[in-house]
Formats: C-alpha cells, structure tokens, sequence
C-alpha cells in the first residue's frame, strides 16, 4: 500500500479539522477579556490554503498580561485540540503545537508595540480587533514595497560566495552531508537574487515553504534550474552541480547590481569564483 493510499482518508479529513480548530481558538480566545487581538497569517491570510496548511495564528494581549500568556502558551494550545507533541522554545514568544489531525499551530503571542507595517503583514485574516490597531498596521503595511538596500545585496553575494568556498572544502573532505547543506544553502542564494530581481521579499534564509510547487512565486525556468540541480552524493555530481548553478549566479548578480546602482566588481568576482570553479 502506498502513502498516498495509506493516509488518504486522514489527509482528506485535515481541511474540516483545520476548521474545527481554528473554530476552538476562537471561540477560546475571544471570550478572553485580555485578548485585544485575533488575526491569522501564512496560507490562511493570504487565502491560498491546501490540503496540508497549516494554521498561522497571531494573538495580542494587553501589555501587563503579555508574560503570564507567554509562559503559558503551550497550555493554552491544549484548549484547542489533542495536542500530539510540541515544538518551543520557553524563553521565546511563540509556540507550535502538532495536533492529532496531522496539523499544526503556530501561535505567536505580541504586546501592542510588537505589531508595526511590515511586508509580512499585508495579508491577513482579522478575527478580533477591538482597538483598531490591525486594521490600522494593514492599511500601512498594504503600502510598502520591498526594495534591497545594497547592504543587503553585499550581504547576499558575499554568503553565496562563502556557500561556494564551503561547499567545495566539504566535497575534498569527503563530508557529503556538510557539502549537500552548502549546496542547498546555494540553491537558496539564488531564489534569494531572483526575488530580489523582482522585489518580492524573500523568504528567512533556510525556509523553503512556498519556494516550489504550486504556490512558488518563481517562473518556470527557475523552476526548471532547480530540479536540474539536484545531486547525490557523488563527489563529482557534487561539482557539477556547483559548476551549474555558478553561470546563473553571475547572470543575477549582474541584474542586481546594474538595478541597484551597486559596484559589480567583475574582477574580484571571477577570481572568487575561480579559486573552487
């Protein structure tokens, strides 16, 4: 039996669980007095969910209750469902819980000064705003437009650099599973430049949700690059598939820094590149 038959029925089952779930925190937390806020982010705010989303909830309380709910989030994820195990951090202000249903809940908890315009926020689920402050910060937010400062574009080149460098040490090591982390690190360097290209703020480096499949914000041809860079273990697959992705990395790198106004630097680049390559 595959997996696909095995669990079918569990998975076709998740997006009535999710509304079940997202029906218990809300009616949980908006009989609380101290809750000021209730809004969801992620897949649901952005109304794109799919059989496996999973439930981005933000919750803001008043400032003198913010350490009492801090410390006691993983209990209150318990008034939500069959709580399977947890994913926390006790000193942080969120918290993950994976439910029975084969779901999860990230529930971050925010004082008012927590919530300010960001990029991130410009798509959201509101439940439960009783002082206006979320309609508010996404009217702001819906204006911003996400534009890398040339710090960032150093930032970036420099650390597909040090990937590359990295990469290739581990590859002579003999340290297959260090190598294939700076590869994807590599991999992810470069849907960083195409993001920055168009102006879509990329995602936290390392995050790879929305980066493939259908949901992806790349094209097909960067799509296509991707796949063509996958590997095994083979120390010269390893090496072609750095040499591969090098060509498109100096095609990006030429775009940002003409878009930019950034010194491109050619020569310093190639003898980079040319110590691994």
């Amino acid at each position: 039996m595959g997996l696909e038959t095995k669990y079918q029925e569990r998975n076709l089952n998740i997006p009535r669980y999710r509304q079940n779930l997202m029906a218990a925190i809300e009616l949980d937390l908006m009989n609380d007095e101290n809750v000021l806020a209730i809004f969801y982010g992620g897949s649901i705010g952005n109304e794109d969910t799919d059989l496996f989303s999973d439930i981005d909830l933000r919750i803001v309380v008043k400032d003198e209750f913010f350490e009492e709910y801090r410390l006691h989030k993983t209990e209150r994820a318990k008034n939500w469902g069959d709580v399977l195990f947890f994913e926390d951090f006790p000193w942080s202000n969120y918290s993950t819980a994976h439910y029975k249903g084969f779901i999860k809940v990230d529930s971050f908890y925010y004082k008012t000064s927590d919530i300010k315009p960001s990029i991130w926020l410009q798509k959201l689920k509101i439940v439960q705003d009783s002082t206006g402050l979320i309609e508010n910060v996404l009217k702001q937010s819906s204006t911003l437009i996400y534009s890398p400062s040339s710090i960032e574009v150093e930032q970036w080149r420099t650390k597909f650099f040090a990937h590359l460098h990295e990469a290739y040490r581990r590859v002579m090591r003999n340290e297959i599973y260090y190598a294939l982390r700076c590869i994807d690190n590599l991999r992810l360097s470069m849907i960083t430049g195409w993001y920055m290209e168009v102006a879509i703020q990329p995602n936290t480096f390392g995050d790879w949700a929305k980066l493939e499949g259908e949901r992806s914000k790349l094209n097909d041809h960067q799509l296509s690059l991707l796949a063509l860079w996958h590997c095994n273990r083979e120390q010269q697959d390893l090496l072609k598939v750095m040499r591969a992705i090098v060509p498109e990395f100096t095609k990006i790198h030429k775009k940002l820094c003409d878009q930019y106004e950034i010194e491109e630097n050619t020569e310093l680049v190639s003898e980079i590149l040319n110590m691994v390559m």
